[in-house]
């Protein structure tokens, strides 16, 4: 799920090495838009490293001179380069492993059902399988496969496993800033929040 169309699985092959190169990993790669598309690029540094701004902008600097040179969006475009921020997209088998236990949205590609959308408890991930233990004690299995998208759920709880990892700055008591933004799934992406970075550049 890192990429989903031909042309985002093009521009994830193209910056891939520089990311490698920086010691990051791409986390999604997404063209949005219409007349002025925006090319968003989530990426985090290797070994789950907390990630700031500094890395964002080496990021958005390699990828945006070889993009020039590859022209894989025709039409004028926006680069936005930014960290996955807490209620993170979930793209990788190995993003669903390490978030267990915390609460989760999923939506797959064909109804279960006739239902897309499931929300709750991430249990398990194995060989590429995950269980989320839904609200009504049910439990959804669904290969990684079979997902249109996964976003971990912003609670307290996932601020503190985060916090503790060390992907978050301390913070005090108030906690408002991290409020989910709901044009988010308008969108199509993540809001930027606190403890994540946003470089955006116009491409021609």
């Amino acid at each position: 799920m890192i990429a989903l169309s031909e042309q985002e699985k093009n521009v994830l092959d193209l910056i891939t090495p520089e990311a490698t190169a920086l010691d990051m990993e791409i986390v999604r790669v997404r063209i949005m838009g219409g007349r002025k598309p925006c090319l968003q690029i989530m990426a985090e540094k290797s070994g789950d490293a907390r990630t700031d701004v500094a890395h964002c902008v080496s990021l958005s600097r390699a990828v945006s001179a070889l993009l020039d040179v590859e022209d894989p969006i025709k039409d004028k475009y926006t680069l936005e380069v930014s960290t996955p921020g807490i209620d993170r997209p979930l793209t990788r088998a190995k993003d669903f492993a390490r978030w267990i236990g915390q609460a989760a949205k999923l939506e797959l590609s064909r109804p279960l059902d006739n239902r897309r959308r499931f929300q709750g408890v991430l249990t398990a991930e194995e060989a590429g399988q995950i269980t989320l233990l839904l609200d009504d004690e049910t439990e959804l299995v669904a290969d990684i496969s079979e997902l249109a998208k996964a976003q971990l759920i912003l609670t307290d709880q996932l601020i503190e496993a985060a916090q503790n990892m060390g992907h978050l700055p301390p913070q005090g008591e108030d906690l408002s800033e991290f409020d989910i933004d709901d044009r988010s799934e308008e969108r199509g992406s993540d809001m930027v929040q606190e403890g994540s970075a946003e470089i955006s550049g116009e491409i021609r």
